[in-house]
Formats: structure tokens, C-alpha cells, sequence
């Protein structure tokens, strides 16, 4: 089933994917090389509505996903061990969306949750993705790694949204008030803004959401040790973002030696924005993916 987001993303189609567990939610449109592009929480693929036309402009295909359960993508009910949430599920999800639209090879980014989701991509099928960008983002274990009284009281939401059963009941009583406030219609874009108030007023939406949270420091935090004993690590060129009016950097350093740890090319700097970079510096950060694309060309196939 196709549509169109005329107006909101001119010239993008809209497609429902079915893969093995779920059925995702995906706006793709241009011509030429892909890039996928993946969101953070609690946003839709809408986050990207002034970034896409700009990629589109300089020669590329651009595919933009709801994740597993957010937006209008749909997945399996949770399981105990949320393996049904994990970014490997996901990731899974991801590289088969491309693949049912022609590209078996793309460009990657992600932000905030999607950053994880894009980690575990590249880590996990290293032969799809030619370049990576991870915005807002270090590995799930390194955060935990670092935790401290800092971390855990300005990111403390990690470890409230893990509680089982909890977290549905206080959001779900107020949903709106939860995550709208911070919100702001002008600055995120009003068809932006209309879609995120669709997709929090979904318990369904809401419980996905928590279940990322949950795996992420279980099942993805487990995954990631593996990786790491086993010397697993990202080979191809990848660009690390960072904004600077967020809190990342203040909390562990340059991001950039932190990522130096996970792989072998990896270069970046911080944007001028708050958390939403693609929301608020769409500009800044379509120059600096379009910048890194074109430098490392990658290989023919």
C-alpha cells in the first residue's frame, strides 16, 4: 500500500513494509545513492521532514522509517526477555525495508534510539552499510560504563522507562503532558508536531517505546559486550554528531575518543542545536552529511 506526503515531504512516497515480525511504516523518495535515515524517541520519521528534501536535492535516494512500533509501524507484542524490542530486531526490520525498495547497499544515520538501531545495523551486517552516521549517540555500554550520580539524574528516564507495567500507567494517564511540553509546534514543524501527538496518544505507540528502553539495558546491552569481547568493530567510515546544546558532551568528554574505541574511521563535530538536530538545524546537519558522503565516496559494486 503506497500514498503521498505531498506537502510535507514534497515528492515522497509513503509504503507499508511487511517483514518477518512486524510491518513498518516508511517515506522514501529521490534518485540515486540511498541513505536511511532513522529516528530518536519519542519522534516519527516526520523528525526528518526539512532534512530529506535537502538530501534529496544533492543526488540521493532518501528512505525514512518509523521504527519497530513507533509511528505507524507495527510489531510483535513484547516478550520477557524483549528480544522483540531489541535494535538487532529492528536492524533487521531496517536493512529489510531497503532491500524491498531496490538497495541492497545504503548510507545509514541515526539519532538517539535510531543511533542504536544504526550501531547494531552496521555491526550486524557491515556488508550493507557504506557509511554510518551516529547522531546524539555513544554505545548503550558506554553509558553505562560511565554512569554516576550525573548521568543517572539527568538521564535517569533510562532507568524509570525499564520498570515493568509502571511507566504505561503514569504516561497513559497523561500522555500529553508527559511529552508535549517540551514539544514546541513552530520549532518541530506543525504537521511534525501533529503526527507526534497521533503517535503518543497510541498505548500501543507508548508501550513499543518502553520496550526499546527495556531491551537497551538488557538484551542490546548484552549484545554489545559481545561485540566488544569479540573485537568486533565499526569498518567503515563513520561520522559521530553531537549537539551542543545537549548534554552529551558535558557529561563524557569528546564524543569523538569515546568512538574511537568502536571504530577505525570515525571523524565528527558538535552541531549548533539543542537535542532535535534535524528539527532545528536541519541546514548545519544536511551540510554535515553531505559533506561526509561525498569525501569517502564508497566502493563500486
Amino acid at each position: 500500500m503506497s500514498g503521498s506526503d505531498e506537502q510535507f515531504f514534497p515528492g515522497f512516497a509513503t509504503t507499508r513494509v511487511a517483514t518477518d515480525e512486524a510491518e513498518i511504516f516508511v517515506r522514501h523518495g529521490g534518485a540515486g545513492p540511498a541513505v536511511v535515515l532513522l529516528h530518536g524517541h519519542p519522534r516519527t520519521s516526520a523528525t526528518w521532514h526539512r532534512v530529506a528534501p535537502l538530501l534529496v536535492a544533492q543526488g540521493y535516494t532518501v528512505i525514512c522509517p518509523d521504527l519497530r512500533g513507533y509511528g505507524r509501524s507495527r510489531g510483535p507484542a513484547p516478550t520477557p526477555d524483549h528480544a522483540a524490542h531489541a535494535k538487532r530486531a529492528v536492524a533487521a526490520d531496517i536493512r529489510a525495508v531497503a532491500a524491498r525498495l531496490g538497495h541492497d547497499r545504503f548510507r545509514l544515520v541515526g539519532h538517539d534510539r535510531g543511533s542504536y538501531v544504526a550501531l547494531r545495523l552496521t555491526l550486524d551486517h557491515p556488508e550493507a552499510v557504506t557509511q554510518v552516521a551516529l547522531l546524539d549517540c555513544l554505545p548503550i555500554t558506554e553509558h553505562l560504563r560511565r554512569c554516576d550520580a550525573a548521568f543517572a539524574t539527568r538521564w535517569w528516564h533510562w532507568f524509570f522507562f525499564a520498570q515493568p507495567e509502571i511507566p504505561e500507567r503514569v504516561i497513559g494517564a497523561d500522555p500529553e503532558a508527559w511529552y508535549a511540553p517540551k514539544a514546541d509546534p513552530a520549532t518541530m514543524g506543525a504537521a511534525n508536531h501533529a503526527e507526534f501527538l497521533r503517535a503518543i496518544r497510541d498505548p500501543a505507540v507508548v508501550r513499543a517505546m518502553l520496550e526499546d528502553y527495556r531491551a537497551g539495558l538488557t538484551i542490546d546491552r548484552a549484545h554489545e559486550e559481545a561485540d566488544r569481547a569479540a573485537g568486533r568493530r565499526l569498518r567503515m567510515p563513520t561520522l559521530v554528531l553531537w549537539s551542543e546544546r545537549d548534554d552529551l558532551a558535558d557529561l563524557h568528554g569528546d564524543p569523538l575518543r569515546i568512538w574511537q574505541e568502536w571504530a577505525d574511521d570515525v571523524r565528527g563535530h558538535g552541531i549548533d542545536s539543542g537535542h532535535h538536530m534535524a528539527e532545528e538545524a536541519p541546514g548545519a546537519l544536511a551540510a554535515a552529511l553531505t559533506g561526509f558522503f561525498g569525501a569517502t565516496p564508497p566502493p563500486r559494486t
